[in-house]
């Protein structure tokens, strides 16, 4: 169930921020949507831990730095969510506004999955079977 719910946050998050940044502020339910599904993935998280891990081809500095690196994206998912929701209500939150947050996340995104494409390919450790519904596992 964690898994499931991790996964499917997971591409609901990636598909509702691209939409966010399109053209979100059009709506209101647009960034709300995107701010609960969000932060319901941070929940999940805090309350269950990470649910990946290195991997066992992982070594070095990657091995070390990968759980840090994605608390780091869950700590700029968490305040994306937070600004994008206060803005949508009419606040704002110190700091950067909520669209430069959510480009920041968007970058660190592109770099996450550039990274677990190359795991996936280059260790061969199954990186994107982690994160992939198992109906995607075939074709990878």
């Amino acid at each position: 169930m964690r898994r499931r719910a991790t996964i499917t946050l997971h591409w609901l998050n990636l598909m509702l921020l691209l939409f966010v940044l399109g053209d979100g502020g059009a709506t209101v339910w647009l960034p709300v949507a995107y701010s609960i599904s969000a932060l319901g993935m941070c929940a999940l998280a805090l309350a269950f831990g990470l649910l990946n891990g290195p991997g066992p081809k992982l070594d070095g500095a990657f091995r070390t730095l990968h759980p840090w690196l994605h608390r780091a994206l869950y700590a700029l998912l968490a305040w994306g969510a937070l600004a994008l929701a206060a803005e949508a209500l009419g606040q704002s939150l110190p700091g950067p506004e909520a669209r430069k947050l959510l480009l920041s996340l968007l970058a660190a995104s592109a770099l996450h999955a550039t990274f677990n494409l190359w795991r996936h390919t280059a260790l061969g450790d199954g990186a994107l079977r982690r994160i992939t519904p198992r109906a995607v596992h075939p074709i990878l």
